[in-house]
């Protein structure tokens, strides 16, 4: 089955493309989600006509993913884990709690859009990756911590910021 892609489609193709698909693939997925139309002559006139219209609309997606992912790279996320012998974590941090932490900051984002294969089974800083578009991905810094640490972490950052404050007078 030929069909005509009216957005992008991971692992598929582009805005425009002309692509086969399985017929189940084409018929209960992409053609009633609005993501692409049969490749017939009729159609293809009708997509070059809309062409602007959709590609006009996945730019102002495109911006969208832009700006929150410079909202996403900005944000400090710290988790606080309980942990048993040798700091090993109780359970996983996963990304519902992630996107949980981050909504709490105001950034709003599905859970999942956050790339993790599986959860955070120790303490440390992670990387983590978060698809909003084909195009924008934004790197998340996620910090997972003891249980009590973040008390710890903001007093010393409030002495740093005292020394540096009288440091400068």
């Amino acid at each position: 089955m030929k069909v005509i892609l009216r957005a992008d489609v991971d692992n598929l193709g582009r805005l425009g493309d002309i692509v086969a698909v399985k017929p189940g693939y084409g018929r209960n997925y992409l053609l009633p989600q609005g993501l692409a139309s049969l490749a017939t002559p009729g159609n293809l006139k009708v997509f070059e006509q809309e062409r602007r219209k959709l590609q006009a609309m996945n730019d102002a997606i495109k911006a969208e993913a832009s700006a929150l992912a410079a909202k996403i790279e900005a944000a400090k996320v710290v988790i606080e884990v309980r942990t048993g012998d040798g700091d090993k974590l109780y359970g996983s941090v996963t990304s519902p709690q992630i996107a949980a932490i981050l909504a709490e900051q105001g950034v709003d984002v599905d859970r999942r859009k956050i790339q993790l294969d599986e959860g955070i089974r120790s303490l440390g800083e992670y990387i983590i990756e978060v698809k909003l578009h084909p195009e924008v991905v934004a790197k998340l810094t996620v910090n997972v911590i003891k249980h009590g640490k973040v008390e710890q972490m903001t007093e010393a950052a409030a002495e740093t910021d005292a020394t540096e404050e009288a440091a400068a007078e």
